[in-house]
């Protein structure tokens, strides 16, 4: 660009802002005040551009950028803790954000692209979204401390617990979990009369521990409690699948996690308790 076209951009700039970006002399051209912030302002928009560029490169390659994260609460006590503390020794620039969302949550998070990635008690994916069985697990009673049933040793036939007050869990929470407790008690001859409703695992627990009632939980939820009890069921085959779920074009970040947690979960599943 010759100097004369120079001159011509650079009044052209000024008036399309309606102010004088430089002040000139016979002897010196320097910026004004709006010049200076002008130029400021270019600088940093050049700086932000080179930033995104990087960023968008390192997420492309999975080095860099950010994964939002979506879990049932039960996921914050296992598996969460040891798969991104793996998943930040291999990435450490990647910046994670978390949620404690319900199951039913996962799929319209990830299409409107406020997840990247969840983990939920869900078998099958939603159009759009991909879903990976990371560990299938069985089901342990949860007594009080003073139900009758709590200090017996061996495992415990699921019809003992008939005419106890439950602790139940909405299906729209989490469908596959409440129609595997519902078939469990079907197949053991009663329908429960629910007496509590619970959001997650973890509040079953809880309100468990309060005295209110009985409930069936995951067994890798069954952390020891000094209020609670566990036991073990007899003749019950019903599982329920901790799940990974992204969408259908996770990206290199989420596909990572996802390798992660598959790996993590086979050879550290929790002993029950």
């Amino acid at each position: 660009m010759s100097a004369s076209e120079v001159v011509g951009a650079h009044k052209q700039l000024e008036l399309q802002l309606g102010c004088e970006l430089l002040r000139r002399t016979q002897r010196s051209v320097a910026l004004s005040p709006a010049g200076a912030v002008f130029l400021d302002r270019c600088r940093a928009l050049i700086r932000h551009a080179e930033e995104a560029e990087i960023a968008a490169r390192q997420a492309v390659t999975g080095r860099g950028g950010r994964l939002s994260l979506g879990a049932v609460a039960s996921a914050f006590s296992w598996p969460l803790p040891v798969v991104l503390e793996r998943f930040h020794e291999a990435l450490p620039d990647v910046e994670i954000r978390t949620q404690e969302i319900d199951t039913h949550e996962a799929a319209s998070g990830l299409l409107n692209r406020s997840l990247d990635w969840a983990i939920v008690h869900q078998t099958a994916p939603v159009r759009g979204t991909t879903a990976t069985s990371l560990f299938v697990d069985r089901f342990v009673a949860v007594l009080p401390v003073d139900h009758p049933a709590a200090t017996a040793t061996g495992p415990l036939d699921l019809a003992d617990l008939a005419g106890s007050p439950w602790v139940w869990l909405h299906r729209h929470i989490s469908p596959d979990y409440h129609d595997a407790m519902a078939a469990m008690c079907r197949a053991a001859g009663f329908s429960p009369v629910p007496a509590h409703w619970a959001r997650s695992v973890t509040s079953q627990i809880a309100m468990v521990e309060c005295g209110l009632g009985v409930t069936v939980v995951p067994a890798a939820a069954s952390a020891p409690r000094p209020a609670v009890r566990f036991r073990r069921l007899r003749h019950v085959t019903a599982t329920i699948e901790l799940t990974a779920m992204t969408r259908s074009d996770p990206g290199a970040l989420a596909e990572h996690l996802t390798a992660i947690a598959k790996q993590l979960t086979a050879t550290q599943a929790p002993s029950p308790h």
